[in-house]
């Protein structure tokens, strides 16, 4: 039987610095497929034909729309969402909630300046809520984001008054149709 020495004793073999080759190995795996990165980028946008349905919306039949300002109206109101939706989510940590709803939503709105699109979301969960309440249910059916019979309860004409200031005031039209017209007169 062989002794072997104390492990004091023996000498580790020093770590050599990496190479420049597995430095430039390691940036090339992290940048081998920049597409991977838009890929993960473009997870967090709202899809792109949704966006540009919307667009069409509000403007007149014959107007088209150039690929990039879809693009950038894709960017904008994802961006939008996510400044929204990280507010709210941080009013839930303070008061250590793990679920954000719609009153968290309407909080972060006011808060970060929001005030006119709040009021207007704040009629609609109101609608949606007394709609659910009649059906008897506590979650949204499954027939989408806006469904009918929410429209059909919000059957209404509200007129508010969106900034003292500059005299905007904003129409709300609903009909059963589950179309909804903003019109705003400057």
């Amino acid at each position: 039987m062989s002794a072997s020495p104390p492990k004091e004793d023996v000498e580790q073999p020093a770590e050599s610095p990496p190479d420049d080759s597995d430095a430039q190995m390691n940036q090339d795996q992290q940048s081998s497929n920049p597409q991977e990165l838009d890929v993960k980028e473009q997870d967090r946008w709202l899809p792109i034909a949704n966006v540009a349905r919307i667009m069409k919306i509000a403007l007149p039949e014959n107007a088209k729309i150039a690929k990039e300002a879809k693009e950038c109206m894709q960017e904008c109101v994802s961006e939008f969402i996510a400044f929204i939706t990280s507010e709210a989510s941080e009013k839930c940590q303070i008061e250590k909630r793990k679920t954000v709803n719609g009153e968290d939503i309407l909080f972060a709105m006011t808060s970060l300046g929001f005030e006119n699109y709040a009021e207007t979301l704040k009629i609609y969960l109101s609608k949606y809520r007394e709609t659910q309440t009649s059906r008897g249910e506590n979650r949204p059916g499954s027939q989408g984001f806006v469904p009918n019979t929410v429209m059909e309860t919000a059957n209404t004409e509200v007129n508010l008054n969106t900034s003292a200031d500059a005299n905007v005031e904003t129409d709300i039209n609903t009909d059963a149709n589950a179309n909804m017209n903003v019109n705003s007169n400057i």
